[in-house]
Order: C-alpha cells, then sequence, then structure tokens
C-alpha cells in the first residue's frame, strides 16, 4: 500500500470515527459538554509507521482545551476509558485499523456462532435473539434493531429521495444504493460468483446468488417448514399464513403481496403491455413473461427433464413436468379429495367449491373460473380464430378443436382406449369415452337425480329446468339451448342438407340423420332388446321401445290425462291445447299440427303417391290408407 492509499484510508477512518462519535452522543454514551468545538487535530501530528499502526507523534504534542470538569470516557468497544478525548478517538481510530487489518473478531455471540469487529455489531446482532427493537419510528409503529434502518424508513414518511440518477428519473435513498443503480445502465457487475460465471451489481445480491450453489435457507418460517434465502421471501411466505395482502387495487377488490406485483395487475386494467418482443408482435405486462416467449423465436428450452427428451421454458415448468412422471401432487384440496400436480391447478378448483368466477366478460353476462377460458369466450365476441388448419381452410378459436379437426386428415387417433378399440384425438376425450363403459357419471343435477358424464351435458339438462334457450332463430321464434342446434333449425328455412347418402338420393340436415339411415342399407341394428328380438338403429331407439314392453310413460301432459313413452307425442298433443299449428303448406293456406300430416298434404299438389303396396299396384299419400288397404289382401288370403 502507498503512503497515498494509508493516507486516504486513515481520513476515511477519521470521518467514520467522528460518526461513531455523533452517534454515541445521540445515545448518551459521551457527555453532551465534552463534544464542543473544543478539541483540535492537527493531521501533520499524527505519522503513519510501517506496520500501518497509527500512534501519536510525541515530539509535537497535541493541542486540546480540556473541560473545566474532569470526566471519563469510555470505548464502546473494550474497557478501556480515559478523561482525554482526543486519546479516546485516537484509541477508537487505532482499534479500528488493528481489527480491520488482522481481520480478527473477538466479539462472539453465546447463543449462536456470529463473531463481529465491533461490540456496537454484537449488541446489535443480539436484538435478533431478544426480539428487542430499541429504535421506533414516531409518525407509526415501526421499530428495528439499527438507527440506520430508522433513517431508512423515516423517507417512506417523507418521501424524501435526495440521491438522483443522471441517466434516468429514478432517485434513491442513499448514496451506496444509486450507485447499485447506475450499474444497472452501465453494466458493471463487479462482484462475481467463484462458483459460476454470474456477476451481481452489489455484495448482499452476491450472497444471495451464492446461496442457490450451497442450498443454504437461513430464514425459516415458524408455522410451517418453508425456509427461505432472504428474510424479503420469508415475509412474502409468511403472508400466505395470515392471508394478508397489504397492496390493494383501487379498481378492483384484488390485493397483492408486493407492491411490483399490484402494479403488475393494474396492467391488466389498463391495458398495458411494456414489453415488446423484437422479432413478432407479441407485447405483454412483464419481463419475465416476454423472456419466457423468446424461447419459442429460439426454440430454446434450457430446462430439460432427465427423464424423457422433454424441454421446457422455465424451471418451474420443468418441475411440474416432472411431477407426471413421479406422479406426484403436492397440492391437496382441504374439501374433497381432488389433489394437483401445481398450485394454479388447485385455486381453479377451489373455486368449484367457493362458487367464485373472478373472471367477467365485459360484453355479456359470462364468467368463468380461468383466465384462459375468458380469453377464448371473448373470441366468440370479436370472431377472432387464431388456430387455422394447414392443409383446409378450416380455423376455431381453440387449440383442441384445431387438434381434433387435424385426426380427420390424418386419421391418426393416438389416444386408445384399453378396453374397445376405440381411438380419440386428445387425453380429455379418450377420458370421457371411459365412462361410457365404467358408467361413471360425475355431475349431478342438484334439481333431480339426473347425472352427466361431462359439465357441458350438465348445463344443457339445466336448462330443460330454467326454460333457458339462450340462442335464438332470426327467422321464427324458435329458440335453442346450443348454438350446433340453432344451426340445424336455420337449415329447416333455408333447406340444406348437407350430408347425402353415397347408396341413394336420401340427404339430411345432421351427420348423426345420416348415420342413423345408413343403417337402412346395411340392416344393421346394433341396440337390441332384451325382452325381444327387437333392433333398433339408435340407442334412444331401443329405449323408447323397451317402454312398450314396460308400460312406462314418462312424459304427461300438465292440462289433461295424456301421457306418452315419447316427448315427440306429448310436444305434438300440446298443440291441440294451444292450438298452434306450426308445420304450414307453401302452396296453400293448410297447416297442420305434425309433420307427417303436411307430407301427406303436399302429396296432393304435387300428385305423388309415395306409399305403394307390394302386391297390387295401389299407392296412396299416407300410411294409414296404405294399412287399410291392405287388410284386404289378408281378409283375401
Amino acid at each position: 500500500m502507498t503512503a497515498i492509499e494509508e493516507i486516504y484510508e486513515f481520513k476515511q477512518l477519521c470521518i467514520q470515527t467522528e460518526t461513531t462519535i455523533r452517534n454515541l452522543r445521540q445515545q448518551g454514551a459521551i457527555k453532551e459538554e465534552v463534544l464542543a468545538n473544543n478539541i483540535k487535530v492537527e493531521l501533520s501530528n499524527l505519522q503513519i509507521i510501517s506496520d500501518n499502526y497509527l500512534e501519536i507523534n510525541k515530539e509535537e504534542p497535541v493541542c486540546i482545551e480540556e473541560s473545566s470538569k474532569t470526566e471519563l470516557y469510555y470505548c464502546y468497544n473494550c474497557n478501556f476509558n480515559t478523561n482525554n478525548k482526543t486519546i479516546l478517538v485516537q484509541h477508537l481510530v487505532l482499534e479500528n485499523v488493528k481489527l480491520k487489518h488482522t481481520g480478527e473478531k473477538p466479539f462472539k455471540c453465546n447463543i449462536c456462532d456470529y463473531r463481529c469487529r465491533r461490540l456496537q455489531h454484537l449488541k446489535r446482532h443480539m436484538c435478533k435473539h431478544t426480539g428487542e427493537k430499541p429504535f421506533k419510528c414516531n409518525i407509526c409503529d415501526y421499530c428495528c434493531t439499527t438507527n440506520w434502518s430508522l433513517r431508512m424508513h423515516m423517507y417512506k414518511h417523507t418521501r424524501e429521495k435526495p440521491f438522483k440518477c443522471n441517466l434516468c428519473d429514478h432517485s434513491c435513498n442513499t448514496k451506496s444504493a444509486l450507485k447499485i443503480h447506475i450499474r444497472k445502465h452501465t453494466g458493471e457487475k463487479p462482484f462475481k460468483c467463484n462458483i459460476c460465471d454470474h456477476g451481481c451489481t452489489n455484495k448482499r445480491a452476491l450472497k444471495v446468488h451464492v446461496r442457490k450453489h450451497t442450498g443454504e435457507k437461513p430464514f425459516k418460517c415458524n408455522i410451517c417448514d418453508h425456509c427461505s434465502t432472504t428474510k424479503w421471501c420469508l415475509k412474502l411466505h409468511k403472508r400466505k399464513h395470515t392471508a394478508n395482502k397489504p397492496y390493494k387495487c383501487n379498481i378492483c377488490d384484488h390485493g397483492c403481496n408486493t407492491k411490483s406485483a399490484l402494479k403488475i395487475h393494474i396492467r391488466k386494467h389498463t391495458g398495458e403491455k411494456p414489453f415488446q418482443c423484437n422479432i413478432c408482435d407479441y407485447r405483454c405486462i412483464t419481463k419475465w413473461d416476454l423472456t419466457v416467449h423468446m424461447h419459442k423465436h429460439t426454440a430454446n428450452k434450457p430446462y430439460k427433464c432427465y427423464i424423457c427428451d422433454h424441454g421446457c421454458n422455465t424451471k418451474s415448468a420443468l418441475k411440474i413436468h416432472i411431477r407426471n412422471h413421479t406422479g406426484e401432487k403436492p397440492f391437496k384440496c382441504n374439501i374433497c379429495d381432488y389433489c394437483s400436480n401445481q398450485m394454479r391447478s388447485l385455486k381453479t378448483h377451489m373455486r368449484k367449491h367457493t362458487g367464485e368466477k373472478p373472471f367477467k366478460c365485459n360484453i355479456c353476462d359470462y364468467c368463468s373460473t380461468q383466465m384462459r377460458s375468458l380469453k377464448t369466450h371473448m373470441r366468440k365476441h370479436t370472431g377472432e380464430k387464431p388456430f387455422k388448419c394447414s392443409i383446409c381452410a378450416y380455423c376455431t378459436i381453440t387449440k383442441l378443436s384445431l387438434e381434433n379437426h387435424m385426426s380427420k386428415h390424418t386419421g391418426k387417433s393416438p389416444f386408445k382406449c384399453n378396453i374397445c378399440d376405440h381411438g380419440c384425438t386428445n387425453k380429455g376425450a379418450l377420458k370421457l369415452h371411459v365412462r361410457k363403459h365404467t358408467g361413471e357419471k360425475p355431475f349431478k343435477c342438484n334439481i333431480c337425480d339426473h347425472c352427466s358424464t361431462t359439465k357441458w351435458c350438465l348445463k344443457l339438462h339445466k336448462r330443460k329446468h330454467t326454460g333457458e334457450k339462450p340462442f335464438k332463430c332470426n327467422i321464427c321464434d324458435h329458440g335453442c339451448n346450443t348454438k350446433s342446434a340453432l344451426k340445424i333449425h336455420i337449415r329447416k328455412h333455408t333447406g340444406e342438407k348437407p350430408f347425402q347418402c353415397n347408396i341413394c338420393d336420401y340427404c339430411c340436415t345432421t351427420k348423426w340423420d345420416l348415420t342413423v339411415h345408413m343403417r337402412k342399407h346395411t340392416a344393421n341394428k346394433p341396440y337390441k332388446c332384451n325382452i325381444c328380438d327387437h333392433g333398433c338403429n339408435t340407442k334412444s331407439a331401443l329405449k323408447i321401445h323397451i317402454r312398450n314392453h314396460t308400460g312406462e310413460k314418462p312424459f304427461k301432459c300438465n292440462i289433461c290425462d295424456y301421457c306418452s313413452n315419447q316427448m315427440r307425442y306429448l310436444k305434438t298433443h300440446m298443440h291441440k291445447h294451444t292450438g298452434e299449428k306450426p308445420f304450414k303448406c307453401s302452396i296453400c293456406a293448410y297447416c297442420t299440427i305434425t309433420k307427417l300430416s303436411l307430407k301427406n298434404h303436399m302429396s296432393k299438389h304435387t300428385g305423388k303417391s309415395p306409399f305403394k303396396c307390394n302386391t297390387c299396384d295401389y299407392c296412396t299419400t299416407n300410411m294409414s290408407s296404405l294399412k287399410s288397404h291392405m287388410c284386404k289382401h289378408t281378409s283375401e288370403k
């Protein structure tokens, strides 16, 4: 060390000592009257000797004006005392330099392994064990172990940040904080990790980083087994136990654990997305989201699974993926048996119990338990269909719908049922299919005994109770339960029949009707009655047939005693009470209550007699006339 460097170091120590004495004065450790401007120490009378220790030059004495009272001045590091203030200053400087150069830490905590150079530091450390916080804010309830922490806290009340950055609008409470901030602009990271290449802007950040390598988590939760690498992380964790979210949104009721989290949340209301991709038009509300997005362009998935070849964009995503292999589901519902491999899924599940649907559409009454469901819903309003087929013009609002569509081109059904040969395009569809084998119907109606295999089917069923038919025809007054049902209904008005039989001229409005029709050609009636030999084309037809054996007539008129084994017969019957005749002839004024009657009537206009006797040449416009005619042949025999 050069003489200039040693002089500079000594000067810094003098400044430090002056600060220490000022603090002692404030604490009452040194009498006020001896700290007036009655001390004059000439730096020329101090010399730095070869062993880097400081001593007084005895040849020329230091000029001192002593107080009229005899007082003793005590060192706060040891038992040293003197009645001469200058000697105390010299002692303090000398002791500080000695300990700094030798690295000696003579003061040891008798509770833990902590050691330090100064008694003052030990006293401050002991407050952690005793819980004592002697420095109290006179504005709020805040209290702390050091005067420095209290001074920093007071800036929150005064809003004072005297140290301004000359590169941006940022300001700091302290000069050292400003110095660290400026390193963000310069890119300087002087504190290097000796294990990896990571660099930090400050010593404390490096200390926290090193804990990633060592696995050290010194901050322990006193409620659960959680440990954190920093005191701040522990503070955030504890808010989970207390449900304390001190930062409240002034637009909605949402609360956040941190100020930065609140700032991000508010961007959802304002629509602000300050982080933009420099390759595509993608914008997002957090820097982290942008980092994850950039991996899509680089195809970089740095976090690799050690069991399979799967790669993830983030460490947390990899952790969740590995749970698929291990079967670990650490997040458990405290109401039912549900458990999940990620906290997000559990939070969504809990909303089923609470009924909470925080994500609301600002156009209609739709609300959802998940943000992604709301995003998908909004596409119905905007007409956006971002998922496009690469083979045909098909586009859709969900990725799952596109995957299902692509299987039509590829013919692939990768998810196979282990009970039958049925294959599905996705895992969810397979899960629903398996319920046909197991008979599982987990979704129960809270009004009647009806159970459904899917939540959607239950929703449709409930509309029977409420009478809700949200999809209205813009040609007539007819309402439908689903959008697809409305689409089929409109085909009755337009006459569109897109599904055609490849054997005969038959065409129809739905794919299902075509499937049922094709069984006439194949003579395939897969649904067999277990009482007689009768076979049916559909499951519902078999159900109706069995009612002929049992005599069950569940569809009852609420006006008269009429009851039927089919809903369509009840609907036709109800027209007698209402006087409604929905089936109208397009040529004359004829109208009727059944479609069959209209069909028979139309043959009068067309001259067609579709019902023919297979014994003679007789033909007629209706089935009942043909049946009457057939009786003649049977009586002749």
